[in-house]
């Protein structure tokens, strides 16, 4: 795993082994920043469920102003830390080490990007919906892009108040960009 481009452009992450942490593949780290691009810049970024903040980190290298990391695991969040330093990128980082529903409370101004990739089939992306709903970071401006599972079911989406603005498929997962209706 690898920052893929700006100024922290091929430095490579680490990241804790095992099956609690997905990183997103750099194929599809690609798509999704050249999806993007033209709003990354200047951004103040917030990555849910950040695993080793691949995702984030991308987004600071990128030019974003900001990045919040949201991860509730200790190793994970260190390995958070360590990527910021190793990249030069922490002194515009916010690493909140607790859970996502404590941590939505934290976050102290409008976000222009919200990334969540939350562990699949816990139905974690909903709830979490729901409380982005009522987030005052969260504005009519916001994209939310959520990586989740080919087959999670997301029927009850405009019903919570959420537009879908477009869905990006891969092979075995796809992203979903939203913002509030």
């Amino acid at each position: 795993m690898r920052v893929i481009a700006g100024t922290a452009r091929r430095l490579p992450l680490k990241a804790p082994q095992g099956m609690d942490v997905r990183p997103t593949t750099d194929r599809i780290k690609e798509t999704l920043f050249n999806i993007l691009q033209s709003d990354v810049g200047g951004s103040v970024f917030v990555d849910l469920f950040s695993g080793s903040g691949g995702i984030g980190i991308e987004a600071l290298s990128r030019g974003a102003k900001k990045a919040y990391f949201v991860e509730h695991d200790k190793r994970a969040a260190g390995f958070i830390r360590e990527n910021l330093a190793f990249t030069r990128l922490a002194e515009r980082a916010v690493v909140l080490q607790q859970d996502v529903f404590s941590a939505l409370y934290r976050i102290g101004e409008e976000a222009d990007l919200i990334f969540m990739d939350p562990p699949y089939g816990q139905g974690l992306e909903k709830q979490v919906m729901e409380r982005l709903r009522e987030a005052d970071f969260v504005t009519a401006d916001t994209r939310i892009i959520i990586e989740t599972s080919l087959d999670t079911d997301f029927s009850w989406l405009e019903k919570s108040g959420f537009l879908l603005l477009r869905e990006k498929r891969y092979k075995t997962n796809r992203h979903m960009f939203v913002r509030r209706a």
